[in-house]
């Protein structure tokens, strides 16, 4: 269950990364409850600042996948995560200072999302080289559970510290954390990593990773159903927020404990991940699967009357949707060449983070017209309507 951790290289990253999740996971709740402090509480400012934030991701995943499969992945790390580090920190000045405005706050959104669309793909190809071919599942359903253990963490103490000091010190301590990802990466051993082939400048680079993905079927139906999912489905940062103030009229803890409660599942999810990836690549008939479950326990999330019921139906939630991401993360990784795995990476995130900047805005907006409960049984839908239509097309590819 934990082999990728005997890499050493893979050691220092995930300890890193741990530490850096609980803090990120703590700014992602500052930030939400900030606009809405700002915007008069405001469920479409939170959507409008989740739209900036991924709408970089839109256009420079492909790119900055290019350069991953082109440079040293460690190295562009080091400089990606100290520049959201930076972010982090003066949009914390700012806030503690008492100077910040909605518009600082969005510009910082689509800043940290220039950083962000180049860290994903990059981060996401560079675990193949921490840990080699035969690991990858084990170490991505890892990293999901590091991801989740710190979503546990980070946004309950976020909700305390709002409530005590303010948002703007929750900032500042995310910026630290960054700290321990920069000093991991760079006492990595690089003669340790299992590097792939690092590709030479050309015309034609993207282009090429697009027609071998036109030429996958099994890759286009997982990126078809990724991003359905992902764009009407899993809107949370966007949403859950506006149902923490504006349906059950909590404060910035209780939005914190409801965070803390859906990672309680998707860390069960990560765990149930991690044990089953010794069984090579997922299939993708527990990547369907994953979203068909997600999309009906989403349908009956949204019609949880109180608080509690609520709170507690985000386990299940959770634990459907992390099983959904880690399956179909992991399928991608290791069916592609691995020459092209970075490009393929960065459509992976495309279709996964960028139809966000469409998504969360809608969510917003459902949420201030139809009742904030909407957004979930939508998602539920049509995360239900097109696991349907690709396992169909899935059916049909293999008839």
């Amino acid at each position: 269950m934990f082999r990728s951790l005997r890499e050493r290289n893979y050691r220092l990253f995930a300890g890193g990364q741990v530490v850096s999740n609980v803090g990120t996971w703590m700014q992602r709740v500052a930030q939400d409850w900030l606009v809405l402090e700002l915007s008069g509480r405001s469920a479409m400012a939170v959507g409008i600042a989740a739209a900036l934030q991924f709408t970089p991701t839109l256009l420079l995943s492909m790119w900055a996948g290019m350069l991953a499969d082109r440079m040293d992945k460690r190295r562009m790390l080091i400089v990606v995560q100290t520049g959201m580090g930076c972010c982090a920190l003066v949009l914390g000045v700012l806030n503690v200072t008492g100077v910040v405005a909605l518009w600082h706050v969005y510009v910082f959104c689509v800043v940290l999302g220039i950083f962000a669309a180049i860290d994903q793909p990059t981060r996401q190809s560079f675990v193949s080289e921490m840990v080699g071919g035969s690991n990858v599942t084990n170490a991505v359903a890892l990293n999901s559970m590091a991801f989740n253990a710190a979503r546990i963490v980070g946004p309950a103490v976020a909700g305390v510290m709002i409530t005590l000091i303010g948002t703007g010190w929750v900032f500042l301590g995310n910026a630290v954390s960054f700290v321990a990802v920069v000093i991991g990466l760079l006492a990595m051993d690089p003669t340790r990593l299992h590097v792939s082939t690092r590709q030479p400048r050309r015309p034609g680079q993207l282009g090429e990773a697009i027609r071998y993905v036109r030429g996958r079927t099994d890759v286009l139906v997982l990126l078809l159903l990724v991003f359905c999912v992902s764009t009407f489905g899993m809107t949370f940062f966007a949403t859950l927020a506006n149902v923490a103030a504006n349906v059950f009229h909590r404060s910035a803890t209780g939005y914190g404990l409801l965070t803390t409660m859906m990672a309680v599942g998707t860390l069960a999810g990560g765990v149930f991940a991690a044990r089953r990836s010794t069984r090579g690549r997922p299939r993708l008939r527990l990547v369907l699967g994953g979203a068909l479950v997600f999309g009906l326990l989403q349908i009956v999330l949204a019609a949880m009357p109180t608080y509690l019921s609520f709170g507690l139906m985000l386990i299940p939630v959770g634990a459907a949707v992390i099983t959904f991401v880690t399956a179909a993360n992991s399928a991608v990784q290791l069916s592609v060449s691995p020459e092209l795995r970075g490009r393929v990476m960065g459509l992976y995130m495309l279709v996964f983070l960028g139809g966000n900047p469409v998504g969360a805005p809608l969510a917003g907006w459902m949420a201030e017209q139809f009742g904030g409960r909407s957004p979930y049984f939508v998602g539920g839908v049509v995360s239900v309507l097109a696991a349907g239509v690709c396992a169909l097309l899935v059916r049909r590819r293999s008839r």
